[in-house]
């Protein structure tokens, strides 16, 4: 009697084991439903998605090239600071590396792209009015003026000489914010993303080399190629492959977006306003194929727009570029095959 009590006991072990593994639902088609997605990619995950997004200043000078970091960025922005020199700003949640940079200063525009994405700011140094900004708007932020070197947060590498040399060690983030009362914790609403059958289906002009000219006196050039074997564009800056310092990995993006807004210069510093708000005309290229669209902040986020209607991205990583309305965004961007 005691051996057919534990023989049923095992079977009922084994029955519920079995029930806590059922599989998730499958959709229309029969593919079988993620529990999530990450909401920057739109890639799925069993996993619970409940780390706040991290955006990064990354210095994009020439002396700071190549980056570390960049490979895993969910979305980087790219904008002019001063002069032709663009700034990136590195927004991370589906994945952390170690480390970020070099890390540079803080600009009111792309601080306020953080906040609309509801980020983590991480920056290093600013003018008094910019942190003033900072502080006064209620941005979450971490300085690197304030952790220079602190071999925690920043580290200087020798490598390198300053200002191109302070990079941000991630896995210190959320201690330090946590530190500060910051929220490391978050929920957010997923872009619209493309299905397997609308990447497919898209369609547009051909775009398999897409270029670029923020300025022709000096040079400064942003080019993209398209892989057609892994779906995928490459990036280079200056004519020089964009990679990741220590692995040389390329950059790779499923989607590269290119606004056209108005740019002003505030001072002899060369500090500019950049109006991230009013929308633009814009390019979204995808797949070796470019569409005519226009963009919207929509609750903070910079989204492609085509009759009133919002347009999904391929799932991966995606690359902003933000060009002058002078010259224009048809005389500053090219295409070919």
């Amino acid at each position: 009697m005691r051996k057919f009590f534990f023989m049923l006991m095992v079977v009922f072990i084994i029955f519920i084991a079995g029930c806590s593994k059922e599989e998730l639902p499958a959709n229309d088609d029969g593919t079988k439903e993620s529990q999530t997605i990450f909401p920057l990619t739109g890639i799925e995950t069993n996993e619970v998605v409940d780390n706040r997004i991290i955006s990064v200043m990354v210095n994009n000078h020439q002396n700071a090239r190549p980056q570390s970091g960049l490979s895993e960025a969910d979305i980087i922005f790219e904008i002019l600071a001063e002069g032709s020199i663009t700034r990136l700003l590195a927004f991370y949640q589906s994945e952390m590396p170690n480390v970020v940079g070099p890390v540079r200063s803080a600009r009111e525009y792309y601080f306020e792209l953080a906040k609309g994405y509801d980020s983590l700011y991480v920056y290093h140094g600013a003018a008094g009015f910019v942190n003033d900004m900072i502080k006064g708007r209620g941005i979450n932020y971490l300085d690197g003026a304030i952790h220079d070197n602190d071999g925690n947060l920043f580290k200087r590498e020798s490598f390198r000489k300053a200002p191109h040399n302070s990079y941000l060690q991630m896995n210190a983030v959320n201690e330090v914010a946590n530190s500060k009362g910051y929220e490391t914790k978050a929920s957010y609403e997923p872009f619209k993303f493309l299905t397997d059958e609308e990447v497919d289906d898209l369609s547009g002009e051909t775009a398999n080399h897409v270029k670029i000219v923020y300025s022709n006196n000096p040079s400064r050039i942003v080019e993209y190629s398209y892989d057609d074997a892994n779906g995928n564009y490459y990036r280079s800056s200056d004519g020089e492959p964009t990679i990741e310092l220590n692995s040389e990995d390329p950059i790779l993006l499923d989607n590269v977006f290119i606004v056209e807004t108005y740019h002003e210069v505030m001072d002899d510093a060369g500090r500019r306003a950049v109006d991230m708000e009013s929308g633009g005309d814009a390019y979204l290229i995808q797949k070796g194929q470019v569409q005519e669209v226009t963009w919207e902040n929509r609750n903070g986020r910079i989204v492609p727009v085509k009759d009133g209607q919002l347009i999904g991205f391929v799932p991966g990583k995606t690359w902003i570029n933000v060009v002058p309305t002078n010259p224009g965004i048809q005389q500053s961007v090219t295409f070919s095959n």
